[in-house]
């Protein structure tokens, strides 16, 4: 035989590895042995961060069989391995078996998920069927380089006015919209939604409220919006790690239809939700806190999901993000809004000042800013827009002595102008949730509001005498003439007093 020629055992061996069948090493599995707060610490693990593991709980006690919850590899400490639920851990006993989950589920993406709403794990919530699933699955893609990147030199058209023509946005932008609570951010998401021109939308719900979800889906995105729109919803309920979960889904989905070569349109609300997700579970690993209690590793997690959009290669397709970030007491010095301001092309801020006013969308066109403007845009609306707002400034810069009748008309001709404006332009701002605002009309209406061409009927109301000739409008010569009269009636008057005194005092004396 041709095996006995062979002197030594590693030589026979050698003989026989090409019919050995390569097969992975078993996993080996653990027990839970502490739980604390929302971290699970396991030993017998040997796997690696950000590892699929699958916990076992009580058993039903309808059917018998044993119940398992999805959990996620988070951090270690010698032999001890941190994990965090994914779901809900009712009935988890001590010394419960873990089991390490070779390739986890994830789902496939692809047209299919136009018109659906899922959850953080890719799972559909709206009673539609189910959805394909894949194993593996990249839940942290590759970046591209930024050599690469095609750069932003087109305008996107996003159907408010307010941006389409003070805050122009470019394919592949990133902005923030910064807001507090009840000011209008979720009605001005979904008329982006409806408006923007782009291939599909999808919409990341990440941390809201509950009602919040079907309210979107149903009043504010409508089912016009729903046909070209993916939504990835997880709840303020549901666990933090299945928020930043829903978070990096959303961006995924966003890529994938990218990569196809067409231009999406990503909204997520919020990014301080996903932060917060982030820092729940830095500090239940033990992570210290820094900045107002948020740990380092929250302003690292930012950049890595916000660097994700933008623009593909050259020839390649786009995402335009916008992020909502909630600003606490409307303070724009949040850490989260901070650090969200540093990394962004831009952020549009919401005043809660317009929105008592009843001016929606309520967006104040002097603190936001979109820094790819100057190069998208022609030269006349760059300089109609910084016209725009140094007249909206000059008026409420000088607000309370116009109020109060102080200021005189002809002291400045800017703030003259912005008197005469100011109508005008607040209309301007105010749009109807249900009324799209086209880019090209938008730009002839900046310029007409300047002009004094639009509501002209409205500026000879407010100022009759503006536009006429002298004497022509008797109505108002006759208001003006009381003032120059009644000083004069007042100087006659004043020497009767002291006539009268004259006259008394010799009859005193006598």
């Amino acid at each position: 035989m041709a095996f006995a020629t062979s002197s030594t055992l590693t030589d026979r061996l050698k003989k026989y590895r090409r019919f050995h069948k390569v097969c992975k090493p078993p996993l080996a599995s653990g027990i839970i042995t502490r739980m604390v707060g929302l971290t699970l610490e396991a030993v017998g693990l040997k796997v690696a961060i950000g590892h699929a593991c699958q916990i076992q709980l009580s058993s039903n006690s309808v059917s018998g069989e044993p119940r398992y919850v999805d959990a996620e590899v988070v951090g270690f400490n010698n032999q001890l391995t941190y994990l965090m639920p994914v779901g809900k851990i009712e009935g988890l006993q001590p010394g419960a078996k873990v089991l390490p989950v070779g390739n986890h589920q994830s789902i496939a993406l692809g047209e299919h998920l136009r018109g659906r709403i899922i959850n953080g794990l890719g799972v559909p919530i709206d009673n539609k069927g189910p959805i394909a699933m894949q194993d593996g699955g990249r839940r942290h893609p590759h970046t591209i380089n930024p050599l690469h990147r095609h750069p932003v030199d087109q305008p996107l058209d996003v159907g408010v006015r307010a941006i389409n023509s003070l805050l122009t946005v470019g394919k592949g932008q990133r902005l923030g919209l910064f807001a507090g609570s009840g000011v209008g951010k979720s009605v001005l998401m979904g008329m982006m939604t409806r408006f923007t021109q782009a291939d599909i939308v999808v919409v990341g719900l990440i941390g809201e409220r509950g009602r919040e979800v079907k309210e979107f889906v149903d009043h504010i995105l409508g089912a016009e919006g729903l046909q070209k729109a993916v939504v990835v919803a997880s709840p303020a309920d549901e666990a933090p790690l299945m928020r930043l979960r829903a978070a990096q889904l959303a961006t995924q989905i966003a890529e994938s239809f990218r990569d196809q070569g067409k231009d999406v349109l990503l909204l997520m609300d919020s990014l301080t939700r996903f932060g917060q997700a982030q820092r729940e579970i830095a500090l239940a690993i033990g992570e210290p806190p820094a900045t107002r209690g948020y740990p380092p590793s929250v302003f690292s997690k930012i950049p890595e999901l916000v660097e994700r959009a933008g623009n593909a290669e050259t020839g390649g397709g786009s995402i335009t993000a916008f992020y909502t970030v909630l600003t606490e007491g409307d303070d724009l010095q949040d850490p989260i809004a901070d650090s969200a301001r540093a990394i962004l092309d831009g952020h549009i801020v919401l005043s809660r000042a317009l929105a008592e006013e009843g001016v929606y969308p309520a967006i104040d066109v002097e603190a936001s800013i979109s820094r790819v403007m100057p190069n998208i845009v022609p030269p006349n609306q760059l300089k109609d827009a910084q016209r725009f707002k140094q007249l909206l400034a000059r008026f409420k810069a000088n607000r309370d002595l116009i109020a109060i009748g102080a200021y005189k008309r002809g002291s400045d001709p800017d703030i003259d102008a912005a008197i005469e404006r100011f109508p005008h332009l607040r209309k301007f701002l105010s749009q109807s949730m249900t009324e799209p605002a086209l880019y090209a009309q938008c730009q002839a209406q900046l310029s007409a509001v300047l002009n004094g061409n639009a509501g002209a009927g409205n500026a000879e109301q407010g100022n009759p005498s503006k536009n006429s000739a002298p004497g022509a409008n008797p109505a108002a010569n006759a208001k003006a003439m009381p003032p120059k009269t009644k000083p004069a009636n007042k100087a006659r008057a004043r020497p009767r007093p002291k006539a009268k005194t004259k006259a008394r005092r010799p009859l005193d004396r006598r």
